[in-house]
This record gives structure tokens, sequence and C-alpha cells, in this order.
């Protein structure tokens, strides 16, 4: 897939990600929707992309604004090459984590995949050709500690665009799935699990303990390259890999190494908060 002359929507790219990615995506000769809840910070990506690029603010869970984001991408640039269904959202911890929470995590992380895919999936396979690609995370292949609904949705956002690519890659339709680690994004600075100082620590914390913290230029960089090579699994930290071979080689001793990352983790987090080092959830990130 050569993006250049292509047209792409970006969900969540009022910053993070999906900023930096719309940024790249319009350097490489594309025209870019850019669609954030937070309407001001999607008009500031599309401002500083200039003439190939327009924004829309909504929440891209809601089939409306969806329609309406590919309407208007017809209407200004023509018919929708590549859909990025970037946007995401964080959760509750573990079990305490209410109806609400997992509601919310469900609508933004996997369901708006769905939704989109349904408007757009038909038209491709009508053309003969189309490109989905779905932000999921390493958590979603391998887990997340401190957030059950973050991880349950990101392992559902990755098994919904393997669904996608098996029924409907021979009729043209190309999916791609980014699984990235630790991203400087307002998700690793607190968002992760809102409202739970200990589990956003924990969650923080396992991100930063696993590999090096990528910059999200850096993730867009990686998921242009894979979009070109046509790759599914986009890994901007390859090490994801092999930690995803492990689990697959041998489940219950990776459950068992996963219980004691976990308790290490909790007793470093506790400690830390004891002795009152820390005084935002964010500075575990340092």
């Amino acid at each position: 897939m050569d993006i250049a002359g292509k047209v792409a929507i970006v969900t969540g790219a009022g910053g993070g990600i999906g900023a930096a990615l719309a940024r790249r995506l319009a350097e490489g000769g594309a025209k870019v929707v850019v669609a954030d809840l937070d309407g001001a910070s999607a008009v500031h990506v599309a401002e500083s992309i200039g003439a190939d690029a327009i924004a829309m603010a909504g929440d891209v869970a809601d089939e409306q604004l969806i329609r309406a984001l590919i309407e208007r991408a017809n209407t200004e640039f023509g018919p929708v090459d590549l859909y990025f269904a970037n946007a995401g959202i964080g959760g509750g911890p573990g079990l305490d984590s209410t109806d609400e929470q997992w509601s919310a995590a469900l609508e933004v992380n996997v369901l708006a995949h769905v939704r989109a895919a349904r408007l757009l999936v038909p038209g491709w396979v009508e053309r003969g050709e189309g490109y989905f690609v779905s932000t999921a995370s390493a958590a979603g292949l391998l887990t997340q500690l401190g957030s059950a609904p973050y991880s349950v949705t990101k392992h559902a956002a990755v098994g919904f665009a393997e669904w996608l690519s098996v029924a409907h890659g021979d009729q043209g339709v190309r999916v791609s799935c980014v699984c990235p680690m630790g991203v400087d994004t307002r998700l690793l600075q607190g968002d992760l699990v809102p409202g739970d100082e200990e589990a956003a620590a924990l969650a923080i914390k396992a991100v930063t303990s696993a590999g090096t913290v990528l910059t999200p230029e850096e993730v867009a960089e990686v998921i242009v390259a894979g979009v070109a090579a046509e790759q599914f699994l986009i890994l901007p930290h390859p090490e994801v890999l092999e930690m995803y071979r492990r689990k697959g080689a041998d489940y219950d001793r990776w459950l068992a190494g996963m219980r004691r990352f976990q308790s290490a983790l909790l007793g470093e987090v506790r400690e830390v908060r004891e002795v009152g080092e820390v005084g935002e959830v964010g500075e575990f990130t340092a």
C-alpha cells in the first residue's frame, strides 16, 4: 500500500499516536480526516498539517459520527482508502471496575472498530481494495497489569482485526493490527487507570519496566512502514513477538511468571508510596 494520494481517517488524532500518524500520512502524500473527542485538539493538528487535513470532533464510538466522518472525507477528498481506528481509553482496575468502566472501554476500544468496519468494508469489497488499521496494544497479545477492562478490550481488538483479515482479506481488504508497549502518551502519563492511584502506578511501572518508551512519532513511522508492507501484526517494540511466543509455548509458565512480576512491581509501588517519594502517578514513568 502506497499512501501517496490516498484518503485516510484517523481517530483519536488530537494527540499522541493519532496526531503523529496524521502528520506522517500527510507527509507521505495522503489526505487526512483528523477525528477526536477533543475538537480543539483535532483542529490544532489539522491546522498544523495544512490543506491536506480537515478536523472533526465527536465520539468515534458513535456510528453516526463515523458515518459523518466518511461522508465528510468523501466530500472533501474522495472515497476513504484507509481507516485508522486509533482512539483508545483506559479503564478500571480489577474486579471492582464498574459496569460503566467496562462499557466505556468496550465502546471505544472494540465496538468503534466494529462500527467503522461495518460502514466501510462492503464498499471496499465492491471496489476491491481498502485498508483497516486497528491500534490495539501489546496488552492485547500479552496482558495489562493493573487494568482488567483495558487488557480484555485490547485482546478483543486484536481478535476483531484478525477475524476481519480472515473474513475479507481475499476480497481486497487489507488489515493491520498495531500492538505497541510503552508510548509517551496521556495513557502512560496517568490515564490508563483513572481514579485508582495504586493500579495506575502498577500499570505504568509494568509497561516502563518491560521495554523502551517510544515517542508517538517513532510509532507512527513504524505503522506507516507496516502498512506499506501490508503486515498484519505491526510491532513498534519487536521484543513483543518473542514475549508472545514464550506465552504460547508454555502458557502456565508464562502465567506464573506474570504473577511473580506483578507481585514484585506491587511491592515496589507500595514501598514508594509509603515513603512518600511520589506525589503524582505520572512520576512513575521516570
